[in-house]
């Protein structure tokens, strides 16, 4: 009989401080399992081999010979400086996710090389680090049952795993509540309840505690715990925070620069990152940082417990460093009684608050989500009124606020352009820009497109962007949010410095320790209201959960401490400088792969059924609707022109091996056409349409723009009604967008030429075809000069139907184009 063997690996033993050695588990063939079927013996779930990837147009690989195997049962935790690759390799660990690129090397899931898009979305599950982008339906129920539903199974199948797994997270008192009403940590956990539904055997998360508050982040991983522990669902967790992550995982894996440095258990990974000086030991769990500052010969320590024994066991007489002091200044802001609240009928946000901030001072406000810290922010910088009381600001030049989503703050397509445009009407522009990119760490970032760059760096990029107006009151809502612990520590010095200057600072975070170590001032909000306020060593050594790692672990045994620092020096040690992290090289490692998938290659040449179909075929179509059909059979010309256009269409799309992404882009723009033309419908010939086809066919080939123009008018004509016009409509916008696919090929596509050719296929191409049309259909005796009265009488109209399309390619090309061709970058569809 044949066997299959899996590799268990069982969480480090508390005694030894090493993990368990793997132990082999034979299992009978008799034996089905849904996940593991195609798996060989010693494989395991998935396993990498010299895997390199590089995005379209990037200079240097993303991910550099990367090499490793998640086991079965696993718990390993992802860690990385902003940039290193970590949200490439997760999504390169699941091939329907695995982004638009250069991938070479192996890859096998479940021992094999590729796997049906049902086997993809059953065997690994993934949870990104929004809730609110990962929601797709409007009820949990819903969005428990949308993942099932989309496989098909059985009504009875359904109900049973949603309850199943409402049971086990604990959710069914709030399941039948509406999505958008929940709070950041009810939609985490739903997201991941979401993906747990599909039974997945590895779970992928991508930093899903980046925006919660301390305790909403335990209980999402608490819950990750016991996947693991109860159901035996391997985790491979992104995380920057690991003083939760670590203790919960058996494996440690550490990349920089898209390379693995690091990889075994949390002690030997430390290790190995304290013999690199790597600048990521300052992001390891606190009791670790305390043992390897001291350098003591005792186990090293990983969780809070065994940091609390560790500290009984080790000498402690010097005294706390002390704390900064507050400034004495002025106040520069005074938020008395305010109560707020968004909706006439809602309940209030604020409930009568009161704050006074000093200028030059560093004011932290903490709490848990949904309590009113970004609501508070807003007040602050004038975007909100309060209903009742009043905040008095002092005459300010200048107010920065940086919103939680740094994506909202970026309008151009590189990091330089925009803070260059940013600093265009600012004093001494080159000097501003060159001050922020040096003071955020962007140079190797400039030529980047914003929506590109991590998370961290976003915020990086997000925070110059606010800082080259030089504010005079700095307002940040989650400023770590995505920041790995280098930049934090840099942040803070950069906070430090606009103190020191007079910029008065006020930043809402879920971060404890960084608010314990740039903030003059802490005040914790609850239910609309500062219930405490003081210094943050005051403030949190007070607590005996919400606060620092260190905190917990120094609680009773050294009061006041909160920082791993202060515990090293109070046991008279010393951490050793870091070095900067280790320079890549410009050009990955030859490893001889074979690529799995490649960058976009050059559109294919137009298929020659194309011009078959559009030059001979549609037109004799139409033509055999007009006389020998007599004009009534409308709807089965309609449809036949329809068949006849899509055939090219598939023809092409097909050699070029379409996604699902595609097609919804096509779909997108034939609804923007009719969403245009029924909102323009009061105005003659004032249509979007074929400005829209124009830049479908130059951006995405002749089939696509002939798809978009005749599909536009066959959608828009169920509103308009339908006729014998139908046909004619179709063929003519489908010309439109069929002809600039040819004439702009592998040129530019610049506003003027897409407005001159825009102008011309509406008078000419549009306008001919649609009158010839109208005289065939109304005339019962077809002449020359019946036409030609045809051609007069819709000349004024054509006229103005050229200048409406030219119009709106003027003002709308630009913008449309320039995103059109970002997607095209971006997610290698229909590559110029």
């Amino acid at each position: 009989m044949g066997r299959l063997e899996v590799d268990l690996l069982s969480r480090p033993g508390r005694d030894t401080g090493l993990a368990h050695r793997p132990c082999r588990l034979r299992l009978p063939d008799d034996l089905p399992h849904p996940g593991l079927a195609g798996t060989k013996g010693g494989t395991g779930l998935v396993t990498l081999e010299h895997l390199n990837f590089t995005y379209p147009g990037s200079a240097s690989p993303a991910l550099r010979d990367v090499s490793l195997t998640v086991a079965p049962g696993e718990f390993v935790t992802l860690c990385g400086l902003s940039g290193s690759g970590k949200t490439t390799l997760l999504r390169c660990l699941k091939p329907s996710l695995t982004p638009t690129g250069s991938l070479t090397g192996k890859r096998l899931v479940a021992g094999r090389e590729k796997l049906t898009l049902r086997e993809d979305s059953m065997l690994i599950g993934f949870v990104g680090q929004s809730p609110e982008n990962g929601a797709v339906t409007d009820k949990v129920w819903h969005e428990l049952a949308f993942g099932l539903e989309s496989l098909g199974l059985p009504t009875g199948e359904i109900r049973s795993r949603v309850a199943e797994t409402a049971a086990f997270f604990g959710i069914q008192h709030w399941f039948h509540r509406e999505v958008s009403s929940l709070s950041g940590g009810q939609k985490q956990l739903l997201a991941l309840a979401s993906a747990v539904v599909m039974q997945p055997e590895l779970l992928l998360l991508d930093e899903p505690t980046a925006q919660l508050d301390p305790v909403a982040a335990a209980h999402f991983l608490e819950a990750l715990s016991r996947l693991n522990r109860e159901l035996g669902t391997a985790i491979l967790l992104s995380e920057h925070h690991l003083e939760e992550a670590v203790p919960l995982s058996g494996r440690l894996l550490t990349l920089e620069g898209g390379r693995v440095i690091a990889d075994g258990t949390p002690r030997e990974a430390g290790a190995a990152l304290r013999s690199l000086r790597h600048p990521l030991c300052a992001a390891l769990p606190a009791p670790m940082r305390v043992w390897a500052g001291l350098d003591s010969p005792l186990p090293c320590p990983v969780t809070i417990a065994e940091g609390r024994a560790f500290l009984l066991k080790t000498p402690h007489s010097l005294p706390l460093p002390p704390e900064p002091q507050r400034p004495g200044t002025p106040p520069l802001l005074q938020m008395e009684e305010a109560w707020f609240r968004y909706e006439r009928e809602g309940t209030d946000v604020l409930r009568g608050l009161t704050l006074t901030v000093g200028r030059g001072e560093c004011l932290a406000v903490v709490g848990g989500n949904g309590g009113g810290k970004s609501t508070l922010l807003r007040l602050l910088s004038g975007q909100l009124q309060p209903q009742r009381g009043t905040v008095r600001r002092s005459a300010v030049a200048e107010v920065g606020l940086l919103p939680q989503d740094p994506q909202l703050l970026f309008t151009a397509k590189t990091v330089e352009l925009d803070l260059r445009e940013a600093a265009a009407k600012l004093p001494e522009p080159e000097a501003r820009v060159e001050e922020v990119v040096a003071l955020c760490g962007l140079q190797h970032l400039l030529c980047r497109h914003p929506y590109d760059l991590s998370g961290g760096e976003q915020q990086r990029a997000a925070l110059a962007k606010v800082l080259l107006r030089r504010p005079e009151l700095l307002l940040l809502d989650e400023p770590t949010h995505g920041l790995d612990e280098s930049f934090r520590r840099s942040l803070c010095d950069i906070l430090k410095h606009l103190c020191g200057r007079g910029v008065t600072v006020v930043l809402a975070s879920h971060d404890i320790d960084f608010c314990v170590r740039c903030a003059h001032r802490c005040a914790f909000l609850f239910d609309g209201a500062v219930v405490s306020e003081d210094t943050p060593r005051r403030l949190f050594s007070a607590n005996a959960t919400y606060t620092t790692a260190a905190g917990r672990m120094a609680r009773s045994i050294v009061p006041g401490a909160l920082l791993p620092e202060e515990l090293i020096a109070v046991c008279g040690g010393r951490e050793e400088p870091l070095l900067p992290p280790p320079s890549v090289p410009p050009q990955a490692a030859k490893t001889g792969a074979q690529p799995l998938n490649k960058a976009p290659r050059a559109r294919p040449p137009v298929h020659p059924a194309s011009y078959l179909t559009l030059l001979l075929l549609i037109p004799a179509t139409v033509a055999a609707g007009v006389f020998l059909l007599g004009d009534r059979k409308y709807y089965f010309i309609s449809l036949a022109v329809i068949l006849e256009s899509m055939l090219p269409v598939f023809l092409t799309l097909e050699r070029r091996r379409p996604r699902a992404r595609e097609v919804l882009l096509l779909s997108s723009l034939c609804a923007l056409g009719v969403a245009g033309r029924a909102a323009l419908y009061m105005l003659p010939q004032v249509k979007p349409v074929a400005a829209l086809c124009v830049v479908a066919g130059a951006c995405f080939g002749p089939e696509s723009g002939f798809l978009v123009g005749a599909l536009t008018m066959f959608v828009s004509n169920l509103f308009f009604g339908q006729g014998p016009w139908t046909p004619w409509q179709m063929f003519a916008f489908g010309l439109s967008g069929f002809l600039p696919g040819i004439l702009f090929r592998g040129r530019p596509r610049r506003r003027l030429p897409l407005c001159v050719y825009g102008a011309f296929s509406a008078l000419v191409v549009c306008g001919l075809l649609l009158d010839t049309g109208s005289a065939l259909m109304w005339l019962a005796q077809p002449s020359w000069g019946a036409l030609c009265s045809y051609y007069l009488t819709g000349l004024p109209f054509n006229l103005l139907h050229a200048g409406a399309t030219a119009l709106f390619l003027w003002f709308f090309a630009d913008p449309v184009v320039e995103k059109l061709e970002r997607v095209q970058v971006k997610y290698g569809i229909f590559p110029s």
